[in-house]
């Protein structure tokens, strides 16, 4: 075998293993798991995620996606827990311990201190005899026969599986919760997929320049106003209300077929009835009407019909919403 195919084959050999182990999660959905979301939905405070080495690592990123989601979730290394930072878990939390073994000499200190202060806790773990499942009030059995590693030593299939589960968890909490869009845009505010949800075509005239003519301004004039705002297009306007616009490509085509410019107005060249938006709409919905026209501008109006502004596709991109 060539390098190459022993590569691949390393690689598909992975994703059968790990995608074995997944197929089996769903026969692992038991009353265990139920009891664990139930008591983190019913629960006043918030959840506490730790583990030790490759765990640990899958505890934050579980804290992330409850966070993000809806569930208050705080990340606590099992070993610092144990060195001082047991002050972390406070007297409502329910506290979640991951462990492949459930057997780490971390966890059996860390446990018994947990169970003291009467806090709930749950295991994520492979193994159901173990000393951390024995002192759990609840398991979630994230079984894993073997690891990826042809060793069966290096942590793969067991994180990955460790890792489904606490996005279950996640999911079904979320689903309690009637956690919406709204709510997930509220939670991610700074990314792409909040500003899809919360971002108004309002937010996007107002920094752009508002080029305006009215239909009996010369073409001079015109070139100028689409020149000087610099977005390609100008709204025609005839009482604040869009009766027509003028795109770059217009005066392009105009000059095409024109020597002689003098005398020529807006309303010579001018496109009328052109796509507009609400200014209240998302940007995402401006977004859907550019790629259903194949058009690059749109322009806006308020609630009474009268012209605010441009969005142009070089906003949306800029945001991230393209």
């Amino acid at each position: 075998m060539n390098l190459r195919d022993q590569i691949v084959a390393c690689a598909k050999r992975t994703i059968d293993i790990e995608q074995d182990a997944l197929a089996h999660l769903q026969s692992l959905i038991d009353d265990g798991f139920v009891h664990a979301v139930e008591t983190v939905f019913n629960s006043t405070g918030r959840v506490i995620l730790t583990g030790v080495g490759k765990s640990a690592i899958i505890a934050q990123k579980i804290v992330a996606t409850l966070n993000s989601t809806g569930t208050p979730a705080i990340y606590m290394h099992a070993a610092d827990a144990i060195h001082g930072d047991l002050g972390t878990i406070l007297k409502d939390d329910v506290v979640i311990c991951l462990s492949k073994s459930g057997n780490t000499p971390e966890i059996e200190v860390l446990v018994p201190y947990i169970k003291s202060r009467k806090n709930k806790i749950i295991a994520i773990t492979s193994n159901k005899d173990s000393f951390l499942a024995k002192q759990a009030d609840h398991i979630i059995y994230a079984y894993a026969e073997k690891e990826a590693c042809p060793h069966d030593l290096a942590p793969t299939t067991s994180t990955t599986v460790q890792m489904v589960m606490g996005d279950a968890l996640a999911i079904a909490l979320l689903e309690l919760r009637g956690f919406t869009s709204q709510d997930f845009a509220r939670y991610h505010p700074g990314g792409a997929l909040g500003k899809k949800l919360y971002m108004r075509v309002s937010d996007l005239t107002a920094q752009n320049e508002k080029p305006q003519v009215s239909t009996n301004t010369p073409i001079k004039d015109v070139i100028i106003e689409i020149s000087a705002k610099m977005l390609g297009v100008v709204a025609v306007l005839e009482d604040k209300k869009i009766v027509g616009i003028i795109t770059d490509g217009d005066i392009r085509r105009m000059l095409q077929h024109n020597e002689v410019l003098t005398g020529l107005t807006a309303l010579d060249i001018m496109s009328k009835d052109p796509k507009t938006v609400a200014n209240s709409a998302m940007a995402a919905y401006a977004l859907e009407i550019m790629e259903n026209h194949n058009i690059s501008q749109l322009l806006a109006t308020d609630e009474n019909g009268c012209y605010t502004g441009v969005v142009h596709i070089h906003d949306l991109i800029k945001e991230g919403i393209l």
